[in-house]
């Protein structure tokens, strides 16, 4: 690991834990703290910039109204009111995202440079293509589709319900152990005559993988592994639905149809009698060992244990396991969508 990486996995560590402080302090003044020290920072680095006289007196009323507007909130509604409960952790998950906004406002500022440099550096405006105008009309209509998809995923009941999952969930620990039984083993090993296995892509429309795809932008964001080609054998790391810990479980095709255009894709992959069995006994040691869903490394890409993963770090795993790995990646860093879109050898075949 070169020392870059290693920097960058500590600042995110940093960032987890500075996370999961601001959202179970009940302390006003720390978040007061950190929008004062924020405000003091950039308003520094306005004043040592290169810009005019009057830019930096306008970023500087910028960044103080900014950092009153964060005061005002915390004292009128983070930090008003019942300090205990789901609600209260919503506003508090409201309150850190509000420390983003000066970062905000610096990037405005930076694209401004940027066209600002870019239209004076031709001497006719004319010369910007209608190819560039398509682009920027393209750009404008996805953050456009963007903003609407984002007001439907953060629904109230949508952020209540994952909310509420929340605290069932374990970063360090194994919560879920032997939650498969010998039947499913039984079933897995009758699969054995049919040398493949199974990866399911899923768009299923619950409230977690809806709020996954802001930020992955792609339709499907659950991926599965089947040991046969009519999925009685599916299984993944998911929830557990309310009815299993979040961890290695196995799935039922009526999860995956919450919304009236859910659907699944369904690839397989050769894989010989002895490669399955591989991938049947490790399940089978996860299954002993224990397992829990790695909700913060959908963010920070970042196992705190073996078994503590997602879907698709799973299912990645389980092929590197049998040998069936068609490409390398970091297993953290890998979309349910690399599964087939990273597929450069053809190794997949469409069911």
């Amino acid at each position: 690991m070169t020392l870059k990486k290693i920097y960058v996995r500590l600042l995110q560590f940093l960032s987890l834990l500075l996370f999961i402080f601001l959202m179970s302090t009940k302390s006003f003044s720390i978040f007061a703290v950190i929008y004062s020290l924020i405000a003091v920072l950039f308003i520094g680095q306005v004043w040592l910039s290169k810009n005019t006289l009057t830019t930096k007196i306008m970023f500087s009323i910028i960044y103080i109204l900014i950092m009153a507007a964060q005061h005002v909130l915390n004292v009128f509604f983070v930090f008003s009111g019942v300090q205990t409960g789901i609600l209260f952790l919503f506003k508090k998950f409201i309150a850190i995202l509000t420390m983003f906004v000066p970062f905000f406002v610096l990037y405005l500022n930076y694209l401004y440079k940027l066209q600002y440099q870019f239209s004076h550096s031709f001497k006719d405006a004319s010369v910007i293509s209608f190819e560039m105008i398509k682009e920027f009309h393209r750009r404008g209509n996805t953050f456009k589709n963007k903003v609407i998809k984002s007001k439907n995923t953060l629904s109230k009941d949508n952020v209540h319900e994952i909310l509420q999952d929340i605290p069932r969930h374990s970063y360090t620990k194994y919560i879920n152990k032997n939650t498969l039984t010998e039947e499913y083993f039984e079933e897995c090993e009758k699969s054995l005559n049919d040398e493949h296995l199974y990866i399911v892509i899923s768009s299923t429309g619950s409230p977690a993988s809806e709020l996954i795809s802001l930020f992955t932008n792609k339709a499907y964001n659950h991926v599965s592994l089947s040991f046969d080609r009519d999925l009685k054998t599916i299984i993944s790391y998911n929830g557990g639905e309310n009815v299993s810990p979040p961890g290695l479980n196995v799935e039922q095709l009526e999860f995956f149809n919450k919304k009236d255009d859910a659907s699944i894709l369904v690839y397989k992959i050769a894989a010989p009698k002895e490669k399955k069995q591989l991938a049947i006994d490790k399940i089978r040691e996860i299954n002993e060992t224990g397992s829990a869903y790695n909700l913060v490394g959908l963010v920070s890409k970042v196992s705190l244990r073996p078994n503590i993963m997602f879907c698709s770090q799973f299912v990645y795993n389980i092929l590197q396991v049998a040998g069936l790995a068609y490409f390398q990646s970091p297993a953290t860093k890998i979309k349910p969508t690399d599964l087939v879109e990273k597929d450069y050898y053809r190794k997949l075949q469409f069911c």
